[in-house]
């Protein structure tokens, strides 16, 4: 390989020039080679400064290029201070490095030529170039195309055959004039369409990229299909009808079922009007069966144009399916009178109607479990004057046709329960009555329990509709439980019996029914005594004040918290604008129609239901619902809780001696006087507190502390 001729006449320069610098200096100080170095080394000198200032690139190349300038100045300098050759002959040496390092690195000073050629021996051997190589040009061959195709033809290639495609058919759509539908392949056999748009489908045929929409093309029989296949769908003018004139598939798709529309990922199965009764269905389900259906209401009515009215349009939901109903009016406004028929319970379920759905079904309550064969327990929650009496007077019309026994028991004084004892077999207000009917009733749980049956003298669980039964079932009430189970002097033996009477109350057929504002542990209802009571009833939970308050006793005794349907306080349905009233300093409109009566009924399935509850007219006889005959215990039950002092006038103001507390010998005075705890009785007194055997039981008997 040889060396280029610049860097051997360069290698030369610095061999010649080493002697000279270690000669002059020492033999002739004042001599002008000396200064012609100087001179030399001042301009490497500035050389560096103005590159190291310098805003361009190549400053280190620069500097490299002044460097065997300088560093030979240098050297002359230090040989001309040093006294003859210097200690062990310095200025020899440095000329000699300085001619070795020039040697060296001489090759880097080429880097002053910008466009050098590399070192011969460093060079690459010289190619050949290759030839262009034309682009094969794709023939497309005469397959008989409509004129619409080829047109379209014509513009795919004027575009440049986008991605690589070729357009094997146009089609029409029918009865528009710019709406086509493309089918596309790639130009080379067996490639995939890669690098497709929308924009790029749109462009050769001038509408916007958001009227195209590309899809795949499946295998069919005499078609291909799969990556190298792809179909184009121009719609401007579809789009431009959708955007004008929806229909209700495509409103719901666009504003429904998108995924920021009220119930995202669902498809509108139908849209159906019932004019008979004045409502208006939309049948939607997911597109994904697995889906659950996530709905935000007043959203899907801003999305279909409907007024956002609580008490006109409701949901109902079923896996993944669900309903809209959208009434002209409040369907659960109109007054649904209770009947006898209704309120007859068939014999053999025990089912009757309790009231009417907002789709006006009829929604059933039983009056014993048929399937589980054992008597039932209720559930009835609500505000004052929610309703709670009334479906009271519902539930024991139904359960006195059926031939059973109704006790009644509330802690105020009120005009319906009053008219209601009047068929019912006993009734009494106080919370001292309430406590003596729940020990009467927990006490005839052991005499059912031993008394023998005529067919086989035997004792046996209650069987609802067996003729060979003894006794009748009896369905003990307890009307605002929670301020009983609260009160001071009573509180705690309510509470206690009530608990036991759930537990152990259906097999001996008999049900327990406490109504209340809450159904939570710190109001009287202990875990045992909601998971009893929710297992063996219908709840059924009227207006608490606010949606979020009925949502959540709804959800309270539900196993799974379903969507809550909402209880208006009151149908008013909205007229106008709030905003262009408030702008014109209009009054609002009035309140409007009260939602007494309505209440969410839990069925079996844990599905809450919105229902209007049916009226009972306390202004009128009752007699033509209830029985002819009050149904009672037998005299043997009397007898039995006769025997143990649990049978007289519940209604006596003050305890019987040794009722509720035990006896004394004497009192702190020594006259013999029976001694009463706190909260009104007499002071020293010990109640026969309840025993504690379990962790449960103790967290009760804490929460039921009133200084706690």
């Amino acid at each position: 390989m040889s060396t280029p001729r610049s860097v051997a006449l360069e290698r030369l320069a610095y061999t010649l020039a080493a002697p000279v610098l270690a000669v002059a200096p020492n033999l002739y100080p004042d001599s002008p080679v000396n200064q012609v170095v100087q001179l030399a080394g001042a301009a490497g000198i500035g050389g560096w400064v103005l590159a190291a200032k310098s805003d361009e690139t190549g400053a280190g190349r620069k500097i490299l290029r002044w460097s065997p300038l300088v560093l030979a100045a240098a050297i002359d300098t230090a040989a001309g201070h040093t006294t003859g050759w210097g200690p062990y002959g310095l200025d020899a040496v440095l000329a000699a490095a300085w001619a070795t390092a020039g040697y060296l690195v001489m090759p880097f000073s080429r880097h002053a030529r910008r466009r050098h050629r590399p070192a011969l021996a460093a060079a690459p051997a010289p190619q050949l170039a290759p030839a262009d190589v034309p682009q094969p040009v794709v023939t497309v061959v005469d397959d008989g195309a409509d004129l619409l195709t080829r047109d379209v033809r014509r513009m795919w290639e004027q575009a440049g055959m986008p991605a690589r495609t070729h357009v094997v058919k146009a089609t029409r759509h029918p009865g528009m004039r710019h709406d086509m539908t493309l089918l596309l392949r790639a130009s080379e056999t067996g490639r995939p369409i890669t690098g497709l748009s929308e924009a790029l489908v749109a462009a050769p045929f001038g509408v916007p990229a958001h009227d195209v929409v590309l899809l795949d093309v499946a295998v069919q029989p005499g078609q291909q299909g799969g990556p190298g296949w792809l179909e184009a769908r121009i719609t401007p003018d579809a789009n431009r009808r959708r955007r004008t004139e929806p229909t209700a598939q495509e409103r719901w798709s666009d504003r429904v079922g998108g995924p920021k529309g009220g119930a995202p990922g669902s498809e509108l199965v139908h849209r159906t009007r019932d004019d008979e009764r004045g409502v208006t269905f939309y049948r939607a389900k997911m597109a994904d069966s697995t889906d659950t259906p996530r709905i935000d209401l007043p959203k899907v009515c801003r999305g279909l144009g409907l007024p956002e009215d609580d008490s006109r349009i409701f949901v109902l939901t079923e896996g993944s399916e669900f309903l809209i109903s959208v009434f002209d009016t409040p369907p659960l406004s109109p007054t649904f009178a209770a009947t006898r028929d209704l309120l007859t319970p068939n014999a053999k379920t025990g089912m009757y109607v309790c009231g009417f759905s907002i789709t006006g079904q009829p929604v059933h309550n039983f009056v014993f479990q048929h399937d589980k064969n054992a008597a039932k327990h209720g559930l009835v929650l609500g505000v004052t004057r929610g309703g709670k009496t009334q479906f009271f007077a519902v539930t024991m019309v139904a359960e006195s046709n059926a031939g059973q026994i109704v006790w009644l028991s509330s802690c105020f004084k009120d005009e319906k329960t009053t008219t209601l004892g009047e068929y019912i077999d006993r009734q009494g207000i106080s919370p001292i009555y309430m406590a003596r009917q729940l020990r009467a009733a927990k006490a005839l749980c052991q005499i059912r329990a031993e008394m023998p049956w005529g067919h086989d003298g035997k004792p046996h669980d209650y069987k609802p509709g067996d003729p060979r039964c003894p006794y009748k079932q009896l369905n003990v009430y307890a009307d605002e439980f929670m301020t009983a189970s609260q009160d001071p002097e009573y509180g705690e033996f309510i509470q206690a019996d009530g608990d036991a009477l759930t537990v152990m109350g259906l097999k001996y057929g008999i049900g327990f029914n406490p109504a209340g504002q809450s159904p939570f542990a710190h109001n009287g209802f202990s875990t045992e005594m909601k998971d009893n009571l929710r297992q063996n009833s219908r709840p059924v939970i009227f207006n608490m004040g606010s949606p979020g308050a009925t949502r959540k006793a709804a959800e309270g005794t539900m196993e799974n918290a379903y969507d809550v349907p909402t209880i208006p306080a009151r149908y008013a349905p909205k007229e106008g604008s709030a905003i262009e009233r408030a702008m014109a300093g209009e009054a609002e409109p009035e309140n409007g129609v009260s939602t007494g009566g309505v209440a969410v009924v839990v069925l079996d399935n844990g599905r809450a239901v919105l229902m209007k509850a049916l009226f009972v007219d306390f202004d009128t006889d009752l007699a033509h619902l209830f029985p002819s005959e009050i149904n009672r215990l037998t005299d043997h039950e009397i007898s039995e809780l006769d025997k143990l002092g649990l049978w007289f006038d519940w209604s006596e103001p003050e305890p019987r001696p040794g009722e509720f507390w035990p006896e004394p010998d004497e009192d702190e005075d020594g006259d013999g006087k029976p001694r009463r705890g706190k909260g009104g009785a007499k002071r020293g007194s010990r109640r026969s507190e309840p025993k504690v055997t379990s962790a449960r039981q103790a967290l009760e008997a804490i929460k039921s502390l009133t200084d706690a």
